[in-house]
């Protein structure tokens, strides 16, 4: 099945999802910067953890309003409220008042209040129109888009900021309002008839009881996180890792690199071989059942890791970025289409809402490793990523016991690769 056979809001968000991203890696990556010029380093590490968790609870909000409200009110009001927030932002970064700047960091914050409200909704959206057959093929290319966003933005919020980062913040704007008018005027309701209604006993904090109280879906939750941990481990130990002690040297072709620069490079490598392997792979990767997918995924993903943690070799280096790579893209997309199948669809915005949570688990515990790398050293490093991997893989076991449905067919993807090339053009417009 290729792109085109699927329902229009599948492929509506996922463009909208590619500006989103685009925007959210422009400006944030840059964030903190603005924060610490303005307010100093220590003020702005405590400011950019409160705008984070102030996320979190607009994502909780925005689970149990999308089962209440709809998906497409709530998406169009956080997307509404994304795009106006900016408008302050670029306003009051203009006047270069200390004033203003408290209304920067205001605006800022609500931004990612009504960032978190949309992403359940969004997420439960895609789930709601399509089918276990299609997920895997719709998962890829939504993690394609969304690392060719993270990409641009991350490039052009680096370069821009500074004597344009009123610019930036300008066509963030533009970007969002775009959004939000593609949303007005495209976007249908999803809501299963059998969602819960508002007021019902469902609502609320009891509903948020229910969802942890499944066994299931808490675990793949913790899995997840645990994944998340890996990956964010690169710009967290690993990176000071290879800032501190990688030696100066030459990788083939004659270009020479410190620990700084490789870890640029290591960055830059996974980015654009998920840009470029994700489709070519999809057809191949397509046949394997999603349990074979997972678990060589992972083992692949957390070798990779274990070999960051070990080698000061250039090339080794390189290369454990591809194997880690391939491990990505085998597991990220079946993991996906796997919480799909377990998500009841009568609650589904609050089972997305409290599966977005493994993100800032993960962010918190890759964060401690960096004072937890000195004490067990880089061979302890590396055995405590096989730990993590393990358990990853012993939790999506757990899965598979009771879900074994979900895991032991194969995805049905296009065979082949130009084509869903082709077929994925609206997620680049």
């Amino acid at each position: 099945m290729g792109l085109r056979a699927l329902h229009p809001n599948v492929r509506l968000r996922i463009a909208v999802g590619f500006v989103q991203r685009l925007v959210d890696s422009m400006v944030t990556v840059v964030m903190a910067v603005y924060l610490a010029t303005r307010f100093g380093a220590l003020v702005a590490g405590a400011l950019m953890v409160a705008v984070m968790a102030l996320s979190v609870v607009g994502a909780l909000h925005g689970g149990h309003r999308a089962e209440t409200r709809g998906r497409r009110p709530t998406l169009l009001l956080g997307e509404t409220a994304a795009a106006l927030t900016f408008v302050l932002m670029a306003v009051g970064q203009g006047l270069h008042l200390r004033a203003a700047d408290l209304g920067v960091l205001a605006a800022f914050a609500v931004n990612k209040y009504f960032a978190g409200l949309a992403m359940p909704a969004n997420d439960a959206m895609i789930v709601d129109v399509t089918t276990t057959e299609d997920r895997t093929l719709v998962y890829t290319v939504n993690y394609w888009a969304v690392n060719l966003a993270l990409a641009i933005g991350s490039l052009v919020g680096g370069f821009g900021y500074g004597r344009h980062f009123g610019a930036l913040l300008v066509a963030a704007a533009v970007g969002m309002s775009l959004a939000a008018l593609s949303t007005a005027a495209l976007l249908a309701e999803t809501r299963p008839a059998t969602a819960a209604s508002p007021g019902g006993s469902g609502s609320g904090l009891r509903a948020y009881r229910a969802v942890l109280a499944d066994r299931v879906f808490v675990r793949f939750v913790v899995a997840a996180a645990l994944v998340m941990t890996l990956e964010f481990q690169l710009v967290n130990w690993i990176g000071v890792r290879l800032a501190l002690g990688l030696p100066l040297q030459d990788l083939p072709g004659g270009l020479r690199v410190d620990g700084v620069r490789m870890l640029g490079l290591l960055r830059a490598e996974n980015t654009v071989l998920v840009v470029l392997l994700a489709f070519a792979l999809a057809p191949l990767f397509g046949r394997i059942p999603r349990r074979v997918r997972m678990a060589t995924g992972i083992s692949l993903f957390t070798a990779g890791y274990a070999t960051y943690a070990l080698s000061s070799t250039g090339t080794v280096l390189l290369v454990a970025g591809l194997v880690l790579t391939v491990g990505e893209l085998l597991d990220a997309p079946a993991r996906q289409a796997v919480l799909a199948e377990i998500v009841p669809a009568t609650d589904r915005s609050r089972y997305m809402a409290v599966y977005a949570l493994h993100i800032r688990v993960a962010l918190v515990a890759a964060s401690a490793c960096i004072s937890l790398g000195p004490l067990l050293t880089d061979v302890g490093m590396a055995a405590l990523y096989v730990v993590l991997g393990a358990a990853v893989l012993l939790l999506y076991r757990s899965v598979w016991s009771v879900a074994p449905a979900t895991v032991d067919t194969p995805a049905a993807e296009p065979a082949c690769g130009t084509a869903l090339d082709r077929e994925a053009e609206p997620a680049r417009s």
